[in-house]
């Protein structure tokens, strides 16, 4: 069976197709920058590599763009659009609707698209993907992963807020979790690696989007997104946790609409905010230049993180691993030395000669004497969701 699987995120697409049940890639790429100048896809098969920047003006764009690389005479993989009998889809928020895998009905749509008011960056694209694969493959079925889904083992203890029960009881206003897919692979793989059953284990999901699961067990016990995938920590362009009453200065004081305050936090915070640049490869070269906004930023990415590892460390009752993972955590050497310095009280010890290596691999980047491992793990969320996909489907 083929599964093409397609990972819309706020900025980019990934996608994969799949020989199934054998998990055999057929071909893979990426689409990145998205609205940006210089966006770019990155096409590869067994045969062909190809890169290409080009101005991809949104996310419909994109999915055409694959689409089109699909399906050439020269350099696709497949002959007809009916080959793929499955595309899988990563949908972000789920609600309180969507606990496991389902096949995308009218009535499937219609709940993703009311739940974009949670996941404006989001969930939005992961529409669109739907329904431009709905046009593009149409004899094939149409299947959402939820990032939610990990996350509903978290205890009520942690995703309960301290707001009026009526609020959870009849609004199912509480913390969802999000980077699911992401978190479960990685922290499987993590398990695997050390070799144990019974684990404690911190994964930090860093891309344009970021976001860190205290994992115990298996089981994901608390998470930095909660409600809607914008708080926690320092993300591309979301601010992040922030003090409430900073909204209600801004409305009442400053003259802010809410809308305009929603947009601010969601689209032109975070990273871009601080520095004027979204992608930390940007930053991160700014920051080598001297630039002080973004020498500050990394650090505040940094320390926002390390606040965490140490909360969850105590929720954990101690800690193996921590593991970093996507985008920014598999390729920014510079975030992750930032992150693991001065951590040796908690065993956290980072071989910065190990931390300079780049791999595809799984890779330990600790010292010998570091109590807790600190792992590089490459997410596979297509892997997982094509896995979910191909087991709902037989």
């Amino acid at each position: 069976m083929q599964i093409l699987v397609l990972n819309s995120g706020s900025s980019s697409i990934k996608f994969q197709l799949f020989s199934m049940p054998e998990a055999t890639v057929i071909c893979s790429g990426l689409v990145e920058r998205i609205g940006l100048k210089n966006s770019k896809i990155n096409y590869k098969t067994n045969k062909e590599k190809i890169e290409k920047t080009t101005l991809i003006k949104g996310h419909k764009g994109g999915l055409q763009l694959i689409a089109k690389y699909l399906l050439d005479d020269a350099v696709g993989v497949i002959k007809s659009a009916s080959e793929i009998q499955a595309v899988g889809h990563r949908v972000v928020h789920g609600g309180s609707t969507f606990a496991n895998t389902v096949e995308i009905t009218e009535e499937v749509k219609e709940k993703i698209k009311r739940l974009s008011i949670l996941a404006p960056l989001h969930n939005p694209a992961n529409l669109q993907g739907i329904l431009v694969a709905e046009e593009i493959f149409p004899s094939a079925r149409q299947i959402a992963v939820f990032d939610t889904a990990f996350h509903q083992t978290i205890p009520v203890e942690a995703y309960k807020y301290a707001i009026p029960n009526k609020l959870l009881h009849e609004n199912n206003i509480r913390l969802y979790g999000f980077h699911g897919t992401s978190h479960k692979y990685v922290s499987q793989k993590a398990a695997e690696y050390l070799n144990r059953e019974e684990s404690k284990i911190i994964t930090i999901h860093l891309g344009n989007g970021c976001s860190m699961t205290a994992v115990k067990d298996g089981k994901s016990i608390d998470h930095t997104l909660g409600f809607a995938p914008m708080n926690g920590l320092i993300m591309g362009t979301r601010s992040g946790d922030i003090d409430p009453a900073i909204i209600f200065y801004m409305v009442n004081s400053l003259g802010y609409s809410l809308n305009q305050v929603n947009d601010l936090l969601q689209k032109e915070s975070g990273m871009l905010g601080l520095t004027g640049y979204s992608d930390l490869r940007d930053i991160e070269s700014e920051a080598e230049k001297g630039d002080a906004d973004c020498r500050l930023a990394l650090k505040m990415n940094a320390y926002r993180i390390k606040k965490f590892i140490g909360a969850y460390a105590s929720v954990l009752n101690g800690l193996d691993a921590i593991v970093f993972t996507a985008g920014i955590g598999e390729n920014s050497d510079v975030i992750r030395e930032l992150v693991c310095e001065d951590q040796e009280f908690l065993g956290i010890e980072l071989d910065k000669e190990k931390n300079a290596i780049r791999s595809k691999d799984i890779r330990d980047i600790s010292k010998s004497s570091s109590k807790v491992r600190i792992l590089v793990i490459p997410t596979n969320e297509e892997l997982e969701i094509a896995r979910q996909s191909f087991d709902f489907i037989v």
